[in-house]
C-alpha cells in the first residue's frame, strides 16, 4: 500500500474509483488466504499508523480520519520471478477464490468506517497516483 496525495483508477477510460489524500491499496490473494485473513488485513490497514502527526512522526492512521482508501485487486503481486524470464502466477489464487476475498476485505473496511473507492476486479486498469513521502509498505497478516 502507498500513502498518496491523490489516486484514481480507470477502466476503459472511465474513472471507477478516485480518492484525495489516503492510501492506495493493491491487494493480492494467494491460496492460503481465508475470510479471517481478509478481515484481519482490513483491521490492520485501517489502524496502521502511517500518516504524520504534527511533529512529522508516523502516529496517525486512516481510522483517525486522515483519508480514504483506493483498493485495487492485483494478482501480479504474487508473480514468481525466481526462475526463467517470465513470471509464474501459480501462487496467485484463481479469480473465483480471489474476488470474494477482495470484496470481503473492501466490505470489512467499510464496516470499520472507511471511505473506500475501488477498481474493477479482473479488468485492465490504469492506476494514477501521487505518492506522499513516498511511503510504501507491504502489509501481511
Amino acid at each position: 500500500m502507498q500513502r498518496v496525495n491523490e489516486a484514481r483508477v480507470r477502466v476503459d477510460g472511465e474513472v471507477t474509483g478516485e480518492i484525495g489524500p489516503g492510501l492506495c491499496v493493491l491487494v493480492g490473494v494467494t491460496h492460503s488466504d481465508t475470510e479471517v485473513v481478509a478481515g484481519r488485513l482490513a483491521e490492520k490497514v485501517w489502524n496502521l499508523r502511517i500518516f504524520d502527526d504534527a511533529d512529522a512522526n508516523m502516529r496517525v492512521s486512516v481510522a483517525d480520519g486522515t483519508g480514504a482508501l483506493l483498493v485495487i485487486s492485483q494478482f501480479t503481486l504474487y508473480g514468481d520471478t525466481s526462475r526463467g524470464r517470465r513470471p509464474s502466477w501459480i501462487a496467485a489464487a484463481r479469480p473465483e477464490v480471489a474476488e470474494p476475498l477482495v470484496e470481503l476485505f473492501i466490505g470489512s473496511l467499510r464496516e470499520l468506517g472507511a471511505t473506500v473507492a475501488t477498481g474493477r476486479f479482473g479488468a485492465d486498469m490504469a492506476v494514477e497516483l501521487v505518492n506522499d513521502g513516498p511511503v510504501t509498505v507491504m502489509v501481511e497478516v
